[in-house]
């Protein structure tokens, strides 16, 4: 079996429409799968539909975007973490509107991070951004708008030539706080919708991690027992960005301490990677 319970489509930060991703899974035989899009929830309705069309078993998909410290790392400052939330209620009322109000914050976010960006530009002498700048921005985006999104848009506008000198020059500098939103919320949020909350992609080195405040995986490890384990229902054992190690450590802690085990691709699109992490038949039966 295939299985690939973590891509993302247009609605945050994906290339494919949700149309678009079935065609392709569909393509690639994957038998099991989720859209885990980040703080929106607006496709799943339409990705059910297409699953059943599809012959494809599917469950709904979240991924949360929490802040998170601990008082023995980084100096208790706060860092950011993603968890996944699965098989939940979609008109859930209180996730919903939760979302919602999620969504709004990031386009207040997105305007004061383009204010910042104009200063920045004035120093430069680049043009700055304007009023139709911003309801371009808005067009092209299907769903939550973040930093990405604006990213994308400098090197549409030529101001930088890719995502990452984006952020390198800009994007850092010129960001705003998050919405802030925190794991026992996310967790009740999500199991009060009767679904499971599993954390994501624990030991990435490249995204939003736990590598953040340690790199040994004992460590890692340590934390989410001691401040993560009443909140959450499972652990992303497989990752396109794990390696053996971090796998086979996290299937050992998840199953000592039983753990739902989860995986997926992480795809965005850029490029398709969807159903290329091997992941065993057994995690579609803890769905059943």
């Amino acid at each position: 079996m295939i299985i690939d319970l973590h891509i993302h489509s247009q609605s945050s930060d994906g290339a494919f429409t949700v149309e678009e991703i079935f065609r392709e899974a569909k393509l690639r035989n994957i038998e099991f799968m989720s859209i885990t899009d980040h703080d929106s929830i607006g496709c799943q309705e339409a990705a059910m539909d297409l699953a059943e069309k599809a012959g494809i078993y599917y469950v709904s998909g979240v991924e949360l975007n929490v802040t998170f410290s601990h008082p023995k790392y980084y100096q208790r400052k706060p860092v950011s973490l993603d968890f996944l939330g699965y098989q939940f209620d979609a008109n859930n009322k209180m996730l919903v509107d939760k979302l919602r109000e999620m969504a709004e914050y990031r386009e207040e976010r997105a305007a004061m991070i383009m204010r910042n960006l104009n200063i920045e530009f004035e120093k430069e002498r680049i043009e700055q951004l304007k009023k139709r700048d911003f309801e371009e921005l808005q067009s092209f985006v299907d769903g939550t708008l973040g930093r990405p999104h604006i990213a994308d848009y400098l090197v549409k506008k030529g101001i930088v030539r890719t995502r990452q000198e984006a952020f390198d020059r800009y994007l850092v500098r010129c960001n705003v706080p998050k919405f802030p939103f925190h794991l026992e919320e996310a967790s009740k949020l999500v199991r009060d919708a009767g679904g499971k909350i599993v954390l994501a992609h624990p030991n990435d080195p490249h995204g939003t991690s736990l590598v953040k405040l340690t790199k040994s995986l004992s460590e890692q490890t340590t934390i989410v027992e001691e401040s993560m384990l009443n909140y959450i229902d499972g652990v992303e054992c497989w990752h396109s960005r794990n390696d053996t190690l971090t796998t086979n450590h996290y299937i050992k802690f998840a199953k000592e301490h039983g753990l739902v085990m989860t995986g997926g691709s992480d795809c965005h699109q850029k490029p398709v990677i969807m159903g290329t992490v091997k992941i065993p038949d057994y995690v579609a039966d803890q769905f059943c």
